[in-house]
């Protein structure tokens, strides 16, 4: 069973999960959750998709996933993984084909540095938005965004590789994603200006099936964004 629309406090729990599929709790523009997404989309896993009001969860949501977030993940057997690294390096440990994470342990730990390191880029996405509506001054933090991205675009440049595990998409590269897909909705893609290996990237990125599976337009991102910074967001916005 598989819906776009989101299921809110009150809602019936779905049935089990059927039996060769994995089912994917998510909501349609959570970039963590795309992670997962993309990771499942990448390796070709069936799978289906259940989206949780996240303002409104339901209680049996909150019996599998007690932190109320997504994505989680949920076997047949009713084994629930959650988290977003958690539920992708599963899945590549599961589903052995097309594998995303490199072989050797040190390669699995540079990528595991590298999310790290991203993941302290992160919170700006958010505060220089949500500062900009307050009518506060963001000069300093689109400052700091600028720094931490040219570290990003030295780091291809060292590398003389493609994308950020080389010269084909690794994990790195999906657990990245998400926030470049959103920069125009989060009005920092002028950060980029200054970055052109990873603005080179971001162009070979959208070339991918599964980001083009993935993704939603730049509107729809734009909308949801605006009504999610107001704290209205709308999870079924566009169905």
């Amino acid at each position: 069973m598989s819906t776009e629309k989101c299921f809110a406090k009150g809602s019936a729990a779905p049935g089990p999960v059927p039996n060769g599929y994995i089912r994917l709790y998510s909501m349609r523009f959570c970039p963590f959750a795309q992670r997962t997404r993309l990771v499942l989309s990448a390796k070709g896993i069936k799978h289906d998709t259940i989206n949780i009001n996240l303002k409104d969860k339901p209680d049996w949501y909150l019996e599998r996933n007690p932190l109320g977030l997504v994505p989680t993940l949920e076997t047949p057997a009713g084994e629930v993984i959650y988290e977003s690294p958690i539920t992708c390096d599963y899945l590549d440990e599961v589903y052995p084909e097309k594998k995303l994470l490199p072989s050797s342990p040190f390669g699995k730990a540079q990528q595991k540095m590298m999310l790290e390191l991203f993941s302290k880029i992160i919170p700006y996405f958010y505060k220089i938005p949500m500062q900009k509506n307050k009518g506060q001054d963001v000069s300093g933090l689109e400052a700091e965004l600028k720094e931490k991205l040219s570290q990003l675009n030295g780091d291809l440049v060292n590398k003389k590789t493609k994308f950020f595990g080389g010269d084909s998409i690794t994990m790195i590269d999906y657990m990245m994603w998400p926030w470049f897909e959103r920069l125009e909705a989060y009005g920092v893609k002028p950060c980029l200006d200054s970055t052109p290996e990873l603005k080179k990237w971001t162009e070979r990125m959208l070339d991918d099936p599964a980001v083009k599976a993935t993704m939603h337009s730049v509107d729809n991102h734009k909308a949801f964004f605006k009504a999610y910074v107001e704290g209205k967001p709308n999870y079924d916005y566009g169905l």
